[in-house]
């Protein structure tokens, strides 16, 4: 866990009267359900809930930006609107998507202030290659101690893979495969066609492919 962002959200202070069981002792959704509660977002139970769900933020920047040296203060970001605008959510259960949204669009936002004088790469040529036949399973969590070596290796080869990958490659894939969003979910967020989204995602699985037989041939 990022420890400045930790302590900062930390110092928010401890538990308010009116919680009666510990945090940590409480699902995510009766955390999330405390946070609505009151004028405020509980604090223990938002201290709580950034303690469980701060590695997955951290995960979802970094596989959209690795090449990122600022991702800390993104990270901050992404709590201080989970912060503000937890009360509206709608349905408390869906938390976690909810943050890998706002992570996302956090993202996103950071990414047009930082192209917006540069000239966007076009990718609205179709290919002939049809989605559904190409399925890529994509990790999300680094495989544990009791993982042979084989695995780790391959799945560093994929991580490096996908950073290799050109931005817009990246985005796209991590959001389909990582993030598990619907075409329709990334084309709206992105800004461009469902087409467009489609065929990003096939030419980033196949230069993906392309890097990983690479390696298992060189092995």
């Amino acid at each position: 866990m990022n420890q400045s962002v930790s302590a900062s959200w930390s110092s928010l202070g401890t538990t308010s009267s009116a919680t009666t069981v510990s945090a940590e002792n409480l699902s995510n959704l009766d955390l999330v359900l405390q946070c609505q509660a009151g004028n405020r977002p509980d604090k223990a139970a938002f201290a709580e809930l950034l303690r469980r769900h701060q590695s997955h933020v951290e995960k979802v920047l970094y596989h959209l930006a690795p090449d990122w040296h600022d991702r800390s203060d993104l990270t901050q970001e992404v709590w201080i609107r989970v912060y503000r605008n937890i009360k509206r959510l709608n349905e408390p259960i869906k938390f976690r998507g909810w943050l890998s949204r706002i992570a996302t669009n956090l993202f996103y936002d950071e990414l047009r202030k930082r192209k917006r004088n540069n000239l966007p790469l076009s990718l609205d040529t179709r290919l002939t290659v049809e989605d559904g036949e190409m399925d890529w399973e994509i990790a999300s969590d680094m495989p544990g101690p009791d993982e042979d070596l084989t695995t780790r290796e391959f799945y560093d080869q994929l991580q490096l893979a996908i950073a290799d990958l050109p931005e817009v490659f990246r985005t796209t894939i991590v959001l389909r495969e990582i993030q598990g969003m619907a075409y329709e979910e990334i084309a709206e967020m992105t800004g461009v066609s469902l087409g467009t989204v489609k065929s990003r995602i096939a030419r980033a699985r196949l230069r993906l492919q392309s890097q990983l037989q690479r390696y298992l041939d060189g092995n």
